[in-house]
C-alpha cells in the first residue's frame, strides 16, 4: 500500500522533536554534548545495558536504533547522570534550556481577576407579581381576558361579575345616607371589595344600585395565570387571575461550593440567554442562599434584572459571568464601594452617607459589612498567586518546578504544592510556595518528562518506578451505582465517535456526535451519585457540556479540534474517576506536538495510534501514558510519529 510522504514542514517540526530527545538525553549526563553516535561496542564494559534516551523502557545488551523512535541507543549508565543533584531535581544546560523553550517566572503577591462563569433561568420576580382574588362571593358573567399571555395596564377590565351581595352592600350605602347612620362603615367595606372612592362616590351621587362589577387589574404586567371561566362561581378569597410586571425580572443561578468564597451581594454580573443571541445584559446580585442543595451541591444566587424590552422571558436559559478582584480567601476587592453604604434588601441603592433604603426602608450598612475590601491591594491583603501554565494538575496532586538558584547550570527540583482557587490564567497558593522563588512557567511537561526517562519521581511517577499514584478523581466502588456508570456508556461512545471523525479529518460527523454527546450528559440522573462523587461530577459536567456543545456548532476542524482538546481533559478524569463500562480497552494517549508543541491528551480504544488533533498529516503521533492505579483498562505503551 502507498505510503503518504510527509510534508518538508512536518519533517522539519518531527527532526527538531528529536533534536529535543538527544537534549532531554544530555540533560542528566552532567551536560555533555557528545552524541551517543560516538558509543562502540567496545567501549562500554562487558554487561552494559543500552536504552534510549525518550523511551527508558526499552533494553538492549548492544547498541542499535530505538524500535519506537529510531533514536540511536546509549548506556543505561549515561542516564544515570553524575553529580545527581538530588532525587526530584533536572540539571540541565543552557542549549537544552533554550531548545525545551523553558521560561520561569517568580512567585509574587498580587491581585488576581476570577471569572465565575455560572448558569440558571429567568424566573419572575415575586416583589412584582400579584393574585386577583375575589372580595365577595360573585359569578363571572363575561371574561375580557380570556386567555393567559395577555399584556394589561393599570386599570384594565379584565372581568365582569354579578353578586346579590354587591347589590345588598350598595342598598345599605343608601340607606345609611338618607338616615345618616354608619356610612363610614358601609364605605369601607365597599372599599374592601375592591371599589373605587370615585365608584363609591357615584353610587352616591347616582342613587341607584347595580348587581354587577367590573374587576380591574391592579398594575401593569402580563396575565400569567387564569383561575376562572364564564359562567363559574366564586367564593371569597378564591384566586380569579395571576399578573406579573415582566419589566423586571430575576435570575436564578446555581454556584457550586468552589465559587461561593468570590461571590458577594451587590456584585454586578453580566449574562447573556439563548432566546436572545448577540445581546448582553446586566444585573446585581441581589440575594445568595444560606442552604446548598444536597441533591445537585450548588446555592441558589438571585440577581435582579431591568427587562424594558421584555426579551427576557421566565424560564429562558441564561449563561452569566461574575468578575471579581481576587485579595485572598473570603476578600473581594470593590475599590469603587470606597466610603459607601448599600441597602441589605435592595443592592441598587447604594448612597454616600448612612441613610435609610427608600424601597424598604431599612437602615443602609457600609460596603465592608457585606464581604468587600475597599483597601485595594495592601500587601498584606494580596493572595501569593502563580501562571496556570506552571502547575501540573494529576487530580488531587499539583506539582511544580522550582529552580534552584545560585547553580552554575539551570536545575530544576520538583515540588508538590497546595493550590487554592483558579483566578483566570492565575492559581492562587495556599502552601508550598515563597514569594520570590522561581517557578518554572512553560516547559514544566517537557521537565517532567525527562525525569520520567531516568526513572525519578515526576507528576506522573512520584514514588519513581514504585506503583503510580492515584492520578484521577477514583472512588470506593460502593460509591458508584453501577446505573450512574451505564448512563456515560452512551457519552463514551459519541466520544469516541467524535475522535473517529477528527483521525479522519470529517468534521460533519464530529459535530453531529458532539451535539448527541449533549443530550447523553443531560440524561444522567446525578441524584445516583453519593456526596463526594456528586461534587466531582457537578465540577466535570458544566465545562464537558460547554466544550460538546461548542464543538457541535465548530465552523472548521481547527476550532472543533480545540473543543475536543477541552472536551477530553474533562472526560478523561471523569473516566478515571467513575470507570464506565466500554466495548473494548480504553487508553490515554498524549501528543507532545499539538497546540505548538504545548501537548494535549485524548481517549481512545485499542492501542494504535489515531491522532485527532491531527488527522492524515501525523495520524501515528502520540504515546499512550502510563494508567494511573484504578485505572482505565487495557492500557499498553506504544509511540509512534509520522503518518501509516
Amino acid at each position: 500500500m502507498k505510503k503518504s510522504i510527509p510534508s518538508p514542514g512536518w519533517l522539519l517540526a518531527g527532526a527538531g522533536l528529536l533534536a529535543l530527545g538527544w537534549a532531554i538525553g544530555a540533560m542528566t549526563s552532567g551536560g555533555s554534548s557528545h552524541p551517543p553516535r560516538g558509543y562502540l561496542a567496545g567501549d562500554a564494559a562487558a554487561g552494559t545495558i543500552w536504552t534510549c534516551s525518550m523511551h527508558h523502557q526499552i533494553r538492549r545488551d548492544k547498541p542499535g536504533k530505538c524500535p519506537l523512535c529510531a533514536m540511536d541507543l546509549v548506556p543505561a549508565s549515561q542516564l544515570s547522570g553524575k553529580d545527581d543533584p538530588g532525587p526530584r531535581a533536572l540539571r540541565i544546560t543552557d542549549e537544552a534550556r533554550a531548545l525545551a523553550g523553558i521560561r520561569t517566572v517568580p512567585v509574587e503577591r498580587r491581585l488576581v481577576d476570577a471569572e465565575i462563569r455560572l448558569i440558571g433561568r429567568i424566573d419572575y420576580d415575586e416583589t412584582r407579581k400579584k393574585t386577583l382574588a375575589a372580595w365577595f362571593p360573585q359569578r363571572i358573567d363575561r371574561l375580557y381576558v380570556d386567555y393567559t399571555g395577555i399584556p394589561v395596564q393599570r386599570g384594565d377590565h379584565l372581568a365582569r361579575v354579578y353578586s346579590p351581595e354587591l347589590l345588598t352592600a350598595q342598598k345599605e350605602l343608601l340607606s345609611a345616607l338618607r338616615f345618616g347612620s354608619e356610612v363610614e362603615t358601609i364605605r369601607d367595606k365597599l372599599r374592601l371589595w375592591g371599589l373605587s372612592d370615585e365608584a363609591i362616590r357615584a353610587i352616591e351621587e347616582r342613587g341607584e344600585t347595580s348587581d354587577r362589577m367590573e374587576i380591574d387589574s391592579p398594575l401593569e404586567g402580563v396575565v400569567i395565570r387564569k383561575h376562572i371561566n364564564e359562567g363559574d362561581y366564586r367564593r371569597t378569597g378564591e384566586p380569579l387571575f395571576e399578573i406579573a410586571d415582566l419589566g423586571h425580572v430575576w435570575v436564578q443561578l446555581e454556584a457550586y461550593e468552589s465559587d461561593l468564597p468570590w461571590l458577594r451581594y451587590g456584585q454586578r454580573v453580566t449574562f447573556e440567554a439563548e432566546a436572545v443571541p448577540g445581546r448582553t445584559f446586566e444585573g446585581i446580585v441581589a440575594f445568595i442562599s444560606p442552604v446548598l442543595d444536597p441533591a445537585t451541591r450548588t446555592v441558589k444566587v438571585r440577581v435582579n434584572a431591568e427587562n424594558p424590552a421584555l426579551q427576557l422571558r421566565p424560564g429562558v436559559f441564561v449563561h452569566a459571568v461574575v468578575h471579581s478582584t481576587l485579595a485572598g480567601v473570603g476578600k473581594v476587592v470593590a475599590p469603587e464601594l470606597r466610603g459607601k453604604w448599600i441597602s441589605p434588601m435592595h443592592p441598587e441603592i447604594i448612597a454616600d452617607r448612612p441613610g435609610d433604603c427608600p424601597i424598604c426602608g431599612m437602615k443602609l450598612v457600609k460596603a465592608e459589612e457585606l464581604g468587600y475590601t475597599v483597601a485595594g491591594g495592601a500587601k498584606g491583603e494580596k493572595p501569593l498567586a502563580i501562571p496556570a501554565s506552571a502547575v501540573l494538575l494529576t487530580g488531587k496532586r499539583a506539582v511544580v518546578y522550582v529552580e534552584t538558584p545560585d547553580t552554575e547550570l539551570p536545575t530544576y527540583e520538583g515540588r508538590e504544592i497546595v493550590l487554592g482557587a483558579r483566578a483566570g490564567d492565575f492559581y492562587l497558593v495556599e502552601s508550598g510556595l515563597k514569594e520570590g522563588e522561581r517557578i518554572v512557567a512553560e516547559g514544566a511537561f517537557k521537565i517532567d518528562s525527562a525525569l520520567q526517562i531516568v526513572a525519578k519521581p515526576s507528576m506522573m511517577s512520584p514514588d519513581a518506578g514504585g506503583e503510580e499514584s492515584d492520578t484521577g478523581a477514583a472512588f470506593a466502588p460502593g460509591e458508584i451505582d453501577p446505573a450512574f456508570q451505564g448512563q456515560l456508556s452512551p457519552v463514551l461512545d459519541r466520544y469516541l465517535e467524535i475522535h473517529a471523525a477528527l483521525a479522519g479529518d470529517d468534521l460533519a460527523p464530529a459535530r453531529k456526535a458532539a451535539a448527541v454527546l449533549v443530550e447523553g450528559l443531560d440524561a444522567t440522573d446525578m441524584a445516583l451519585l453519593a456526596e463526594k462523587p456528586h461534587e466531582f461530577w457537578m465540577g466535570e459536567l458544566i465545562p464537558m457540556r460547554e466544550a460538546a456543545a461548542a464543538l457541535s456548532r465548530s465552523p472548521d476542524l481547527d476550532a472543533a479540534r480545540g473543543e475536543f482538546h477541552r472536551l477530553s481533559d474533562r472526560l478523561i478524569a471523569v473516566a478515571r474517576a467513575f470507570d464506565p463500562p466500554s466495548a473494548k480497552p480504553l487508553s490515554v494517549v498524549h501528543c507532545p506536538m499539538a497546540f505548538q508543541n504545548r501537548g494535549a491528551d485524548w481517549l481512545q480504544n485499542g492501542a494504535e495510534i489515531r491522532n485527532p488533533y491531527f488527522g492524515a498529516r501525523m495520524l501515528k503521533c502520540g504515546e499512550v501514558v502510563p494508567r494511573p492505579k484504578p485505572a482505565l483498562p487495557g492500557t499498553t505503551e506504544v509511540h509512534q510519529h509520522g503518518n501509516p
